[in-house]
């Protein structure tokens, strides 16, 4: 059985929903880091509240390693939540759909 874009993104959406609490002067978003080594995408859930840590929580990784599919999969994320999305590892690419660039500059931490 093929798993389509859709249903990662209903997947990941799930473990989003009781994670996210909106509560005041919290700064939540959704990170997206790509793993060249173990060839997957991982998805992982971040809070901060003001003053306070940053809290990262994974919540699912794409064994389907191809940019397409990760393409398909954010856009239908972004039809299920407006939580902005930050990419770690993937400067210099370019989605092959739209064309445009993912990450514009590496992170200091890459």
């Amino acid at each position: 059985m093929r798993v389509t874009p859709a249903k990662e993104a209903d997947l990941i959406y799930s473990r989003i929903e009781p994670l996210f609490k909106r509560m005041s002067r919290t700064r939540y978003n959704i990170s997206i880091s790509n793993d060249i080594y173990d060839k997957t995408y991982n998805f992982f859930f971040e809070s901060q509240h003001a003053g306070m840590r940053l809290k990262s929580t994974p919540l699912h990784s794409l064994t389907d390693y191809r940019l397409e599919f990760l393409e398909q999969v954010v856009d239908e994320l972004k039809k299920h939540t407006q939580l902005s999305i930050h990419y770690t590892g993937f400067a210099g690419e370019v989605w092959p759909v739209k064309q445009t660039v993912i990450q514009k500059t590496k992170s200091p931490l890459e």
